[in-house]
């Protein structure tokens, strides 16, 4: 009796001990009873019937790194983890529009929001998603051209998001982000496109020094007209002061002349004509000028002679007439 109570004892433990089932946080497990679904073990310590239930596996990706290069590989698990997943995919030879053969990878964020689906309706969810996200990169890139492809890259992805997204559905997965790595075109495309870049930096530098130039030219031809007209204005300006100068100081002289004239006048008081006496001052000062010089030889006289006299003598008559002035 005692050996059977024992055995049972036995059983229990280990019945208890192959029913416990302990799931992490962000995990669920799908557990089907012969052969079909039964619950959904949530996180936290949960207990099934041995022999009875079985946790439903599902196939799941894994990368590791070997030898500098990616290497992504199956297994089969019993937990769906629901955290944010990230698929790293190999490169891939897509054709664009115009015939160009380039080779993309890509990495795909996504989430399963719904494991019934994710185990259900699809036999091998990572593999689905990647021949998807496959085919799909290769609809979206054949319809663009390789100079569309490469600055297209943010409308690429939001495309191939949305694309994603929605065929997913149906498994219970949300597509968040898909995000494309490289973009590598052939080697005769690489080379042509560098010449291609090359001879328009040149062209820019070319445009660009042209533009100097032409911007130099026009700030110095600028400033040689600003120049000019300084100048022209500086001559203008010192022709209108020099006019104003001699204009002003041949009024001094006439004014002189005539304060002279009148003080002569005053002295004269009458006694001669103050018209005569200046015509033949200025007349003696002419023909003085006249025979100034050693050189001078010839001696040109007036035609009338008598005008000569005719001023002596009125010279002459103003001075007497100044001597037998009565005091």
């Amino acid at each position: 009796m005692e050996s059977v109570l024992i055995a049972l004892v036995v059983l229990a433990v280990i019945f208890f001990i192959f029913g416990i089932r302990i799931v992490q946080q962000a995990e669920v497990m799908i557990v089907e009873r012969l052969g079909k679904y039964n619950t959904t073990l949530t996180s936290g310590p949960n207990f099934i019937i041995p022999l009875l239930d079985k946790p439903r596996k599902i196939e799941w990706k894994y990368s590791r790194d070997t030898a500098g290069r990616l290497i992504s590989y199956l297994v089969m698990i019993d937990r769906i983890d629901l955290r944010e997943t990230v698929y790293d995919f190999p490169r891939q030879d897509v054709i664009t529009k115009d015939n160009v053969s380039i080779q993309i990878n890509a990495l795909i964020y996504f989430q399963i929001t719904d494991p019934l689906k994710a185990v259900y309706e699809v036999t091998s969810l990572p593999t689905a998603i990647e021949k998807l996200t496959q085919t799909t990169l290769r609809n979206v890139i054949g319809e663009l051209e390789l100079d569309q492809t490469l600055i297209s890259r943010e409308t690429i992805n939001a495309k191939l998001r949305a694309i994603l997204d929605e065929a997913s559905n149906k498994w219970g997965v949300k597509v968040n982000r898909v995000e494309l790595q490289d973009i590598t075109p052939p080697p005769a495309i690489r080379d042509a496109m560098e010449k291609q870049m090359r001879a328009e930096r040149e062209r820019r530098a070319v445009i660009l020094e042209a533009e100097g130039t032409k911007r130099a030219q026009i700030l110095q031809a600028e400033g040689e007209k600003e120049a000019a007209i300084n100048k022209a204005e500086g001559l203008k300006q010192a022709k209108i002061l020099s006019a104003e100068g001699e204009a002003e100081a041949k009024v001094k002289v006439a004014q002189a002349e005539a304060e002279a004239i009148k003080i002569v006048r005053d002295n004269l008081n009458n006694i001669a004509n103050p018209a005569n006496y200046l015509i033949s001052i200025k007349y003696i000062e002419a023909l003085q000028k006249m025979v100034d010089g050693k050189d001078n030889k010839l001696v040109y006289m007036p035609y009338e002679a008598t005008g000569i006299l005719g001023a002596v003598g009125a010279v002459k008559e103003i001075v007497s007439n100044t001597a037998v002035k009565p005091q």
